[in-house]
């Protein structure tokens, strides 16, 4: 019997396609949009796929759709927000289906080990665990929007509280949060549900272990995954700040750049909200954060990108080379050939898919737009992020399929590129000659 893993990712493929679909044709009901004119089919498609991808890219405001038309984008962003890794998941846990060794070779592609006995478990407690954190950044963000007297506190602080642990960087203002700048409690609340979304169901299920004294320590990839980002937050506000002090941040007081600077860094990998817009920074800000973007999150997590520790292993085999076999030495592990292969892999695809929606986006809009300005759109769809130097809502109608393109690649394709091929080969019982190519 053949096993076959195509199958399977097109179901996933199918679900995603499905959502988007179905979200496109809610958010063009007329009860859905309560601002001037009408919302056209390729504007509510648009909104839909950057919705279920958790992206946040907007060609029309989202304080313009009515109350039917906000949940709507909300109950998308959740579907879409619990991860690929979930619906995957689900998808072979279905009741009265068996789960095939392909299938839990999906799962544990993205889990590891410890997931592969009890799929059904696993959704409970992603479901569980994702409500949980959503409260929790509610209950606080609720508190402080009606002290400020925000209106329509609740709906608001709900909205958002989803939007960001799923990384998704939707808001119900006009302005993102840039009328918070300097409001410590939304930031850092904002900055924690990010975060905790960002860094993968695995890491969080790893730490509530040895915090409940169930496990001595935390594995290995949840050492790399929590290093890698804490690196990446720290680093990259000390550049953003150095970068933007008589910049972007010259207007604000040294606590209040900090805390933007400290913002931006975490807003970049994947979440989408900024306090500060994105057409204040400069040139070199931009660059680190297209670099971010492409970054990402962690495996198993609603973030986008191409994922940290698939950057960790392509800079690990890059600039500590490997062992005899193949495998590169860390701190007390060894990456296999196969995790190193993969990730460059991965990366190179997405590369490759990065450079395709940026040639096409220049042909189409190159003579409107700066190339940075595309060169930073194209990445940020593709990593599902969500920021954008002022292009996204002058982009015309094939500009708009490009980024469509790119959110749906960047969102679903990262995981069909992630999962090994391996298991449904069949056993060769001969092998090609060894053979060598020149290289540098």
């Amino acid at each position: 019997m053949k096993l076959s893993i195509s199958s399977d990712k097109f179901n996933i493929l199918a679900y995603f396609i499905s959502v988007i679909l179905a979200g496109a044709v809610l958010l063009s009901l007329p009860a859905a949009w309560a601002g001037e004119g009408g919302l056209g089919p390729l504007d509510s498609l648009f909104t839909a796929t950057s919705a279920v991808c958790v992206t946040g890219l907007i060609v029309v405001d989202t304080a313009g759709f009515s109350l039917f038309g906000q949940v709507v984008i909300i109950l998308l962003i959740q579907f879409g927000g619990l991860g690929i890794v979930a619906f995957a998941t689900l998808y072979v846990a279905l009741p009265r289906r068996k789960v095939s060794l392909v299938n839990r070779g999906i799962i544990k592609e993205m889990y590891m080990d410890e997931v592969e006995s009890n799929p059904r478990h696993i959704v409970f407690n992603i479901v569980i665990t994702t409500l949980v954190i959503e409260a929790l950044g509610f209950a606080v963000i609720v508190s402080r929007f009606s002290m400020l007297g925000v209106d329509g506190a609740v709906f608001s602080a709900a909205f958002h509280a989803i939007s960001a642990f799923c990384n998704a960087g939707f808001s119900t203002f006009s302005d993102s949060l840039n009328g918070f700048a300097g409001d410590w409690v939304v930031n850092l609340v904002v900055m924690a549900l990010i975060i905790t979304g960002g860094i993968g169901f695995v890491v969080m299920q790893d730490i509530g272990r040895v915090f409940m004294r169930t496990k001595r320590r935390l594995s290995y990839h949840s050492r790399i995954a929590l290093s890698i980002t804490a690196v990446l937050i720290v680093v990259g506000a000390a550049l953003f700040y150095a970068l933007e002090r008589d910049g972007a941040f010259s207007g604000m007081g040294m606590g209040e750049g900090l805390l933007a600077a400290l913002f931006e860094s975490v807003t970049t990998r994947t979440a989408g909200f900024d306090t500060v817009p994105q057409s204040t920074f400069g040139s070199a800000s931009a660059m680190l954060t297209i670099f971010l973007m492409l970054m990402g999150g962690s495996p198993g997590s609603t973030a986008g990108g191409v994922k940290t520790t698939t950057m960790f292993m392509a800079f690990a085999a890059a600039f500590r080379g490997t062992e005899d076999d193949g495998s590169i030495s860390y701190r007390g592990g060894a990456l296999s050939t196969t995790s190193v292969t993969r990730a460059f892999s991965i990366l190179s695809k997405a590369l490759l898919i990065i450079g395709a929606c940026l040639l096409l986006l220049l042909a189409l809009e190159g003579s409107r737009f700066a190339f940075v300005d595309l060169f930073f759109e194209v990445v940020s769809a593709f990593g599902t992020v969500g920021l954008s130097r002022g292009v996204t809502a002058g982009l015309g109608s094939w500009g708009k399929l490009v980024i469509i393109a790119a959110m749906f690649m960047g969102r679903v394709g990262v995981f069909a590129m992630a999962v090994s091929r391996s298991s449904d080969r069949v056993e060769r019982f001969a092998a090609y000659p060894r053979e060598n190519l020149l290289l540098g």
